[in-house]
């Protein structure tokens, strides 16, 4: 049974490495999975780079968790190795994830809440071309959680201060189009059109 377990662990972690995550870990304790829900979606954490479904976490930056676990969740495979392994990618942490984001028992209790809820819902299906051409809701859905922008409410701090910064909207169209640094291209995801409409948002609404 170990050395299933063994196994089952590896593939797991060979997934996850695909999405640009490590491997090793083990978890020890009973996590309290109501703080790894509060700590996984606090300010400057873990739901600001991250989709995850069940914690309302609609972040591009970094692997969506639930499909990185959707087809292990499936299959039934042990939560436990589910948990080791999100462990691990928060020890190791790679850029743009930072090192120490939760230390301890609280990184513990995050990759036993991540482990316990990701992948149990169906995938989105696309969420962003329901949008429109919507641009305060575009930026919103796709941008809230890594900027700050007044005019969206929004108050990440993974990327730039879109307030401060105050870009053009040829720039912000070049950015958000090609990506760039710690940011995803969004070409593909959202339709030009829906990128000359945030771009408009961002550029006439940053800094008031």
């Amino acid at each position: 049974m170990r050395v299933r377990l063994a196994g089952v662990a590896i593939a797991f972690a060979a997934a996850f490495l695909a999405a640009g995550c490590g491997t090793g870990g083990i978890a020890h304790g009973h996590p309290d999975l109501a703080l790894g829900q509060k700590l996984f979606t606090g300010a400057g954490t873990c739901a600001a780079c991250h989709t995850l479904a069940a914690a309302g976490a609609t972040g591009t930056v970094g692997p969506n968790l639930d499909d990185a676990f959707r087809a292990d969740k499936q299959q039934h495979f042990a939560e436990d190795s589910i948990v080791n392994v999100v462990l691990d990618q928060i020890r190791l942490a790679n850029p743009p994830m930072p090192q120490n984001l939760v230390t301890g028992q609280d990184a513990e209790d995050v990759a036993a809440y991540v482990a316990s809820v990701a992948g149990s819902s169906p995938a989105s299906g696309g969420k962003s071309s329901q949008l429109g051409t919507n641009g305060k809701a575009i930026f919103s859905t796709d941008c809230a959680g890594c900027h700050t922008l007044k005019a969206a409410g929004a108050t990440g701090t993974v990327g730039p201060n879109l307030d401060q910064l105050k870009p053009a909207d040829a720039i912000v169209q070049r950015q958000v189009t090609n990506g760039g640094a710690i940011m995803p291209s969004f070409k593909g995801k959202l339709s030009p059109a829906q990128i000359a409409a945030v771009a408009k948002f961002v550029s006439s609404s940053a800094g008031k």
